[in-house]
């Protein structure tokens, strides 16, 4: 009888081999279609490419954003309960999630900003939010937040709506809608989705 043939990989060596290819095809996939945004080290923290910093953030859902019926839906009883809690419009605090995230609760912009109002970090930590992904909390938070802008700026929606975005000091120190791009895009949109969202309740 002949020998038997001599095999470079055992069996097992083979079906690891074909594991980490698989592995390696589905992670491509699902980069090119923009779902991965960030990797976790060993010790928890997130990392996101070209961003520098660390995040509490890696896979996106496919279901993490909902439509704008979807998320009035689900969420309607807790903006309703923020509104009265802290004395802000409704409306209002739909139009800054639209605006923000687009009812993304997995949302993170490439400053650090998260969930579906985008709270800075120190923010969150100032409006006594534990976890800025969890729909609830950062409703909660972000409206908090929202009421002590509308009180500093006396109840003037467009100066306090830029201060969410560029911060109040800067509004104070111009003593109108700061002097920059991306603020100035932010209040014209949340003025939009706040006609909007208004025009449909009635």
């Amino acid at each position: 009888m002949g020998s038997r043939p001599h095999h470079k990989f055992s069996e097992g060596g083979v079906f690891f081999l074909g594991a980490i290819l698989f592995v390696l095809i589905f992670l491509s996939t699902l980069i090119a279609r923009g779902e991965i945004f960030g990797y976790q080290d060993r010790d928890g923290h997130w990392y996101f490419p070209g961003s520098g910093t660390r995040k509490r953030a890696c896979m996106k859902p496919e279901s993490s954003r909902m439509s704008g019926e979807e998320f009035m839906q689900a969420y309607q009883d807790t903006i309703r309960k923020a509104s009265t809690i802290f004395g802000v419009d409704q409306t209002l605090i739909k139009a800054v999630i639209k605006a923000e995230s687009d009812f993304d609760h997995h949302a993170v912009s490439r400053k650090g900003a998260t969930g579906l109002m985008q709270l800075m970090p120190e923010t969150a930590q100032e409006m006594q939010v534990g976890n800025p992904f969890n729909p609830a909390e950062n409703i909660f938070g972000g409206t908090r937040y929202l009421a002590s802008l509308l009180r500093r700026f006396h109840n003037d929606t467009t100066l306090a709506v830029a201060a969410f975005n560029a911060g109040p000091r800067r509004v104070e120190a111009c003593g109108s809608v700061p002097p920059i791009r991306e603020t100035k895009q932010f209040v014209g949109r949340v003025l939009y989705y706040y006609g909007l969202f208004e025009r449909r309740t009635e």
